[in-house]
């Protein structure tokens, strides 16, 4: 008889502990998937500046911005406004074997903070340095 009686008196402390531990356990999980996507954007960011500079390094450099946009456009995944990225082009253009570098840069806004009323943002930012494969005609 003790023994049925000992087993009683525990039966809420299941419901108890996975009350006090569930605000820990999705505050982990938000947290791995809001640094999943900040990675995955990073990632884009830098996929988009070397097709930028693949574009600008075979055919002409009016191509960069377009094809970055496009591709950031498609692929950037951003829980509020659209997401903006924003090109720059250095280098020696039209000149063989030269360098020609393509830094895209977007911010990244914060999913939870972002609910709650106060969204941190983050500035990512990607960067790829080609040399240059044709040189310009000269008209």
């Amino acid at each position: 008889m003790k023994i049925c009686s000992l087993k009683n008196t525990e039966r809420g402390a299941a419901l108890v502990e996975f009350t006090i531990m569930l605000p820990l356990l999705l505050a982990i999980l938000v947290g791995i998937v809001e640094f999943g996507l900040l990675f995955y954007n990073k990632q884009v960011l830098t996929n988009a500046s070397r097709e930028g500079a693949r574009a600008g390094s075979a055919r002409t450099l009016d191509d960069i911005s377009g094809i970055v946009d496009v591709y950031c456009g498609n692929r950037l995944i951003s829980f509020g406004a659209a997401p903006i990225c924003s090109t720059t082009t250095t280098g020696t253009f039209g000149a063989f074997s030269e360098d020609i570098s393509v830094t895209v840069d977007s911010t990244y806004t914060f999913l939870v903070p972002e609910l709650i009323g106060f969204g941190p943002t983050m500035q990512l930012s990607g960067k790829t340095v080609m040399k240059m494969e044709r040189v310009e005609s000269s008209p």
